[in-house]
Protein backbone atom coordinates (compact mmCIF):
# COMPACT_ATOMS: atom_id res chain seq x y z
CA UNK A 1 0.00 0.00 0.00
CA UNK A 2 1.70 3.41 -1.63
CA UNK A 3 -0.05 6.61 0.35
CA UNK A 4 0.89 9.77 -1.61
CA UNK A 5 1.03 7.44 -5.05
CA UNK A 6 0.07 10.11 -7.28
CA UNK A 7 2.80 12.95 -6.25
CA UNK A 8 5.89 13.40 -8.06
CA UNK A 9 7.56 11.15 -5.40
CA UNK A 10 5.05 8.39 -5.47
CA UNK A 11 3.74 8.35 -9.21
CA UNK A 12 7.37 6.79 -9.76
CA UNK A 13 7.18 4.91 -6.85
CA UNK A 14 4.34 3.34 -7.41
CA UNK A 15 5.43 2.10 -10.79
CA UNK A 16 8.34 0.74 -9.14
CA UNK A 17 6.53 -1.37 -7.33
CA UNK A 18 4.48 -2.57 -9.76
CA UNK A 19 7.53 -3.44 -11.93
CA UNK A 20 9.02 -5.41 -9.33
CA UNK A 21 5.80 -8.19 -9.17
CA UNK A 22 4.27 -6.51 -6.41
CA UNK A 23 0.23 -5.61 -6.60
CA UNK A 24 0.21 -1.91 -5.68
CA UNK A 25 -2.97 -0.53 -3.70
CA UNK A 26 -2.16 3.11 -4.77
CA UNK A 27 -3.84 5.91 -2.14
CA UNK A 28 -4.88 9.33 -2.79
CA UNK A 29 -6.72 12.16 -1.50
CA UNK A 30 -8.79 11.92 -4.85
CA UNK A 31 -9.85 8.71 -6.02
CA UNK A 32 -10.08 9.53 -9.44
CA UNK A 33 -6.26 10.14 -9.62
CA UNK A 34 -5.55 7.26 -7.60
CA UNK A 35 -7.77 4.98 -10.03
CA UNK A 36 -6.04 7.17 -13.45
CA UNK A 37 -2.25 5.78 -11.98
CA UNK A 38 -3.51 1.78 -10.86
CA UNK A 39 -5.12 1.91 -14.25
CA UNK A 40 -1.53 2.24 -15.66
CA UNK A 41 0.84 0.33 -13.74
CA UNK A 42 2.23 -2.79 -15.16
CA UNK A 43 1.09 -5.96 -14.25
CA UNK A 44 3.71 -8.93 -13.60
CA UNK A 45 2.76 -12.36 -13.15
CA UNK A 46 -0.60 -12.34 -10.73
CA UNK A 47 -0.41 -8.61 -9.58
CA UNK A 48 -3.50 -6.67 -9.29
CA UNK A 49 -3.50 -3.44 -8.44
CA UNK A 50 -6.38 -1.03 -6.83
CA UNK A 51 -7.11 2.56 -5.74
CA UNK A 52 -8.26 3.94 -2.49
CA UNK A 53 -8.96 7.23 -1.20
CA UNK A 54 -7.72 8.61 1.83
CA UNK A 55 -6.26 11.64 3.82
CA UNK A 56 -3.64 10.66 6.21
CA UNK A 57 -4.55 13.85 8.13
CA UNK A 58 -7.67 12.54 8.90
CA UNK A 59 -8.69 9.71 11.22
CA UNK A 60 -11.48 8.46 9.79
CA UNK A 61 -10.56 8.60 6.46
CA UNK A 62 -7.17 6.93 7.64
CA UNK A 63 -9.42 3.68 9.05
CA UNK A 64 -11.61 3.75 5.86
CA UNK A 65 -8.94 3.84 3.47
CA UNK A 66 -7.50 0.71 4.91
CA UNK A 67 -10.45 -1.31 5.43
CA UNK A 68 -11.18 -0.45 1.45
CA UNK A 69 -7.64 -1.76 0.74
CA UNK A 70 -7.99 -4.94 2.53
CA UNK A 71 -11.48 -5.25 0.95
CA UNK A 72 -10.04 -5.28 -2.07
CA UNK A 73 -6.21 -6.90 -2.25
CA UNK A 74 -7.56 -9.44 0.64
CA UNK A 75 -3.92 -8.44 2.74
CA UNK A 76 -1.56 -6.05 3.09
CA UNK A 77 1.96 -7.01 3.38
CA UNK A 78 3.52 -3.04 2.85
CA UNK A 79 2.78 -0.05 4.14
CA UNK A 80 4.65 3.03 2.32
CA UNK A 81 3.84 5.92 3.92
CA UNK A 82 4.73 8.67 1.66
CA UNK A 83 1.60 10.83 1.77
CA UNK A 84 2.46 14.39 2.66
CA UNK A 85 0.59 17.85 3.45
CA UNK A 86 3.04 20.29 2.86
CA UNK A 87 3.21 24.04 4.26
CA UNK A 88 4.95 27.13 3.14
CA UNK A 89 5.63 28.82 6.01
CA UNK A 90 9.59 29.16 6.96
CA UNK A 91 10.62 30.06 10.44
CA UNK A 92 9.62 33.90 10.26
CA UNK A 93 6.08 33.01 9.22
CA UNK A 94 4.73 29.57 10.45
CA UNK A 95 1.77 30.17 13.01
CA UNK A 96 1.54 27.91 15.47
CA UNK A 97 -1.85 26.13 13.65
CA UNK A 98 0.80 25.95 10.69
CA UNK A 99 3.36 24.34 12.53
CA UNK A 100 1.04 21.70 14.42
CA UNK A 101 -0.72 20.55 11.49
CA UNK A 102 2.42 20.32 9.44
CA UNK A 103 3.44 17.72 12.33
CA UNK A 104 0.20 16.04 12.35
CA UNK A 105 1.75 14.19 9.11
CA UNK A 106 3.36 12.37 11.59
CA UNK A 107 0.59 11.47 13.31
CA UNK A 108 -1.16 10.00 10.19
CA UNK A 109 2.25 7.81 9.26
CA UNK A 110 1.73 6.31 12.82
CA UNK A 111 -1.87 5.50 12.81
CA UNK A 112 -1.39 3.97 9.39
CA UNK A 113 1.46 2.11 10.58
CA UNK A 114 -0.76 0.61 13.81
CA UNK A 115 -3.33 -0.64 11.42
CA UNK A 116 -0.78 -2.09 9.12
CA UNK A 117 0.93 -4.00 12.40
CA UNK A 118 -2.26 -4.83 13.97
CA UNK A 119 -3.16 -6.73 10.33
CA UNK A 120 -0.26 -8.04 9.99
CA UNK A 121 0.05 -9.56 13.56
CA UNK A 122 -3.22 -10.84 14.18
CA UNK A 123 -2.69 -13.20 10.88
CA UNK A 124 1.01 -13.96 12.48
CA UNK A 125 2.66 -12.95 8.99
CA UNK A 126 5.15 -11.08 8.36
CA UNK A 127 5.12 -7.17 7.03
CA UNK A 128 7.09 -3.90 6.35
CA UNK A 129 6.54 -0.35 7.02
CA UNK A 130 8.37 2.34 5.16
CA UNK A 131 7.78 5.52 6.35
CA UNK A 132 9.27 8.80 4.29
CA UNK A 133 11.86 10.78 5.78
CA UNK A 134 14.53 13.39 3.88
CA UNK A 135 17.73 14.37 4.53
CA UNK A 136 16.15 17.37 6.09
CA UNK A 137 15.22 15.33 9.25
CA UNK A 138 19.03 14.43 10.02
CA UNK A 139 21.16 17.83 9.16
CA UNK A 140 20.12 21.25 9.12
CA UNK A 141 19.02 23.43 5.87
CA UNK A 142 21.21 25.08 3.40
CA UNK A 143 20.40 28.79 3.85
CA UNK A 144 22.02 29.96 0.41
CA UNK A 145 20.29 27.85 -1.65
CA UNK A 146 17.00 29.73 -0.70
CA UNK A 147 18.23 33.52 0.00
CA UNK A 148 16.64 35.88 -2.70
CA UNK A 149 15.28 33.04 -4.49
CA UNK A 150 12.62 31.32 -2.46
CA UNK A 151 11.03 30.59 1.31
CA UNK A 152 13.46 28.84 3.40
CA UNK A 153 12.79 25.59 4.10
CA UNK A 154 10.10 24.92 6.72
CA UNK A 155 11.17 25.10 10.03
CA UNK A 156 8.01 22.38 10.66
CA UNK A 157 9.14 20.01 7.96
CA UNK A 158 12.33 20.16 9.27
CA UNK A 159 10.54 18.87 13.12
CA UNK A 160 8.37 16.78 11.15
CA UNK A 161 10.73 14.53 9.22
CA UNK A 162 13.53 14.05 12.12
CA UNK A 163 10.11 13.30 14.23
CA UNK A 164 9.50 10.61 11.55
CA UNK A 165 13.05 9.00 11.79
CA UNK A 166 13.04 8.74 15.26
CA UNK A 167 9.39 7.15 15.42
CA UNK A 168 10.81 4.95 12.70
CA UNK A 169 13.42 3.53 15.41
CA UNK A 170 11.14 3.48 18.20
CA UNK A 171 8.22 1.26 16.57
CA UNK A 172 10.56 -1.38 14.92
CA UNK A 173 11.86 -2.31 18.29
CA UNK A 174 8.76 -2.82 19.83
CA UNK A 175 7.21 -4.23 16.62
CA UNK A 176 10.15 -6.70 16.01
CA UNK A 177 8.63 -9.89 18.04
CA UNK A 178 5.16 -9.63 16.17
CA UNK A 179 7.05 -10.00 12.37
CA UNK A 180 6.88 -6.25 11.67
CA UNK A 181 10.00 -4.43 10.48
CA UNK A 182 9.82 -0.88 10.59
CA UNK A 183 12.18 1.24 8.22
CA UNK A 184 12.93 5.04 6.92
CA UNK A 185 13.59 6.19 3.47
CA UNK A 186 15.13 9.32 3.06
CA UNK A 187 15.43 11.34 0.08
CA UNK A 188 17.72 14.22 -0.64
CA UNK A 189 17.11 16.98 -2.59
CA UNK A 190 14.38 16.20 -5.72
CA UNK A 191 13.01 18.98 -6.78
CA UNK A 192 10.38 19.02 -9.65
CA UNK A 193 10.04 20.86 -12.28
CA UNK A 194 8.18 23.43 -10.77
CA UNK A 195 10.84 24.26 -8.29
CA UNK A 196 12.57 27.74 -8.86
CA UNK A 197 15.70 27.12 -11.73
CA UNK A 198 18.21 29.39 -9.26
CA UNK A 199 17.55 27.13 -6.18
CA UNK A 200 18.03 23.62 -7.79
CA UNK A 201 21.42 25.52 -9.56
CA UNK A 202 21.99 26.54 -5.39
CA UNK A 203 21.83 23.28 -4.68
CA UNK A 204 23.31 21.42 -7.27
CA UNK A 205 26.92 23.39 -6.30
CA UNK A 206 26.18 21.87 -2.73
CA UNK A 207 25.93 18.32 -3.26
CA UNK A 208 28.96 15.94 -3.97
CA UNK A 209 27.74 14.64 -6.86
CA UNK A 210 26.94 18.01 -8.51
CA UNK A 211 22.94 17.67 -9.63
CA UNK A 212 19.45 16.31 -7.76
CA UNK A 213 17.96 13.48 -7.77
CA UNK A 214 15.67 11.79 -10.33
CA UNK A 215 12.37 9.80 -9.12
CA UNK A 216 13.70 6.53 -10.01
CA UNK A 217 16.37 6.62 -8.60
CA UNK A 218 14.16 6.39 -5.35
CA UNK A 219 12.85 2.96 -6.85
CA UNK A 220 15.94 0.96 -5.99
CA UNK A 221 16.17 1.49 -2.65
CA UNK A 222 12.49 0.80 -1.67
CA UNK A 223 12.11 -1.97 -3.21
CA UNK A 224 14.66 -3.13 -0.98
CA UNK A 225 12.93 -2.23 2.09
CA UNK A 226 10.03 -3.66 0.84
CA UNK A 227 11.24 -6.69 -0.11
CA UNK A 228 12.98 -10.07 1.66
CA UNK A 229 16.28 -8.77 0.38
CA UNK A 230 16.02 -6.85 3.64
CA UNK A 231 14.47 -9.39 5.74
CA UNK A 232 17.05 -8.77 8.51
CA UNK A 233 16.70 -4.72 7.87
CA UNK A 234 14.92 -2.92 10.56
CA UNK A 235 14.83 0.68 12.64
CA UNK A 236 16.86 2.13 9.50
CA UNK A 237 17.12 5.28 7.82
CA UNK A 238 17.93 4.89 4.74
CA UNK A 239 19.44 7.93 3.03
CA UNK A 240 19.95 8.52 -1.06
CA UNK A 241 20.88 11.94 -1.36
CA UNK A 242 23.52 12.05 -3.24
CA UNK A 243 26.13 12.31 -0.47
CA UNK A 244 24.56 15.60 1.10
CA UNK A 245 24.30 14.31 4.32
CA UNK A 246 28.22 12.78 4.00
CA UNK A 247 29.70 16.74 4.20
Amino acid sequence: MLTGATGYLGSAMAVGLAEAGASVVVSSRRIDQAAAIAAELPTIGDAKHCAVEMDHQEVDSLESGFQSALTQAGKIDVLVANGHEATAADWTTATPEQFTRQLQNATGYFLLARLLHDHVAARAGQGGVIFLGSMYGVVGSYPDAYAGVAPASPVAYHALKGGIIQMTRHLAIYWAKDGVRVNCLSPGPFPSDKAPAAMVENLCSHSPMGRMGRPEELIGPLVFLASDAASYVTGQNLLVDGGWTAW
